[in-house]
């Protein structure tokens, strides 16, 4: 069997490795407190059980499966400093990469000679790590390694749907954080639960227009992946990049010290928009937004005086 190894001890890192329910070895930089207490900072109610080993500096080999809970932005940086080739490698990460717009798979197949998978969809960690029952989705290109990943990862709390469409989970797993944001801006300005329901729905149709351009499978975007993971991080203040963005609709500060996803990822995004002549309304004001460059009362004239056409339209 497999060794699986959970790179990366924050919140969601240390949730999955609590739901994978099999012994495993979750790692982590400065994780001596972990150690000392057998807890996490990021999940303190919650006391790690004798079956999760935890050790820094993990050997890698080539038998093991690689979880790779590190945020979006920091993949590549981690990648260039692990020593050793897993048998597997899968992104838990959601987001794209801002200095070349690549997504968490390509990050992984650019890095390491073994396949790669994403694992997202509709998640909190608190939920995954008390034991509520989860629903994600894992792509994998390569069928014959997905189905093992799926049987080995999946649990009587973690259900793993199988995909073939990576590139479809990743971009719904990505976008789906700057809608997030713009729906929390919304909610943080006052402009109600209806305005709310537009942004997603419009939010969900660029992001279906860049997933199809690139290839993605529609079915991928309607489940778990893009749909699911919509409605969950777009209705809850666990959300980061929700609260987030409530905070700058609202004139508040942000919270500090937590990663927020959709904020690079917009920008990024757009470099794909561009590239490939999509047009992403949304993304393009959250862009704005989070960079200082427009101010709401601008964002709102940007998208209320666009042209009216058919919902069917590009």
């Amino acid at each position: 069997m497999s060794r699986i190894i959970v790179a990366g001890a924050g919140a969601f890192g240390t949730a999955l490795a609590l739901a994978i329910e099999r012994p495993l070895t979750l790692t982590a930089r400065n994780m001596g407190a972990m150690i000392a207490t057998r807890r996490s900072p990021r999940l303190p109610d919650v006391e790690l059980p004798d079956h999760i080993a935890l050790d820094p500096a993990p050997r890698i080999g080539p038998d093991d499966i690689l979880l790779l809970a590190i945020p979006m932005q920091a993949l590549s940086g981690y990648l260039e400093g692990l020593v050793g080739t897993p048998k597997a490698a899968i992104a838990c990460c959601k987001g794209i990469e801002l200095d070349t717009a690549r997504g968490p798979t390509d990050v992984l197949a650019g890095a390491l000679d073994c396949p790669s998978a994403i694992l997202t969809g509709p998640s909190f960690a608190t939920d995954i790590s008390q034991g509520k029952p989860t629903a994600l989705t894992l792509a994998c290109a390569d069928p014959e390694m997905g189905a093992a990943l799926q049987q080995a990862l999946s649990s009587d709390t973690l259900r793993l749907y199988l995909s073939d469409d990576p590139t479809g989970a990743e971009l719904g797993g990505a976008l789906k954080n700057v809608i997030a944001i713009a729906c929390g801006i919304c909610m943080g300005a006052g402009l109600g639960e209806s305005a709310r329901a537009a942004l997603m729905t419009r939010g969900m149709a660029e992001t279906n227009r860049l997933a199809l351009k690139l290839g993605a499978s529609p079915e991928t975007l309607q489940g778990l992946a893009g749909f699911g993971d919509l409605a969950l991080t777009c209705t809850s203040p666990q959300s980061r990049n929700y609260s987030f963005g409530f905070a700058l609709g609202a004139g508040t500060t942000p919270p500090e010290g937590k990663t927020v996803e959709g904020r690079a990822t917009a920008q990024a995004t757009l470099k794909l928009a561009a590239k490939h002549g999509v047009d992403m309304p949304v993304t393009k004001v959250v862009a704005g937004l989070v960079s200082g460059q427009i101010t709401m009362p601008q964002a709102l004239d940007a998208l209320l005086s666009r042209p009216l056409k058919s919902e069917q339209e590009d």
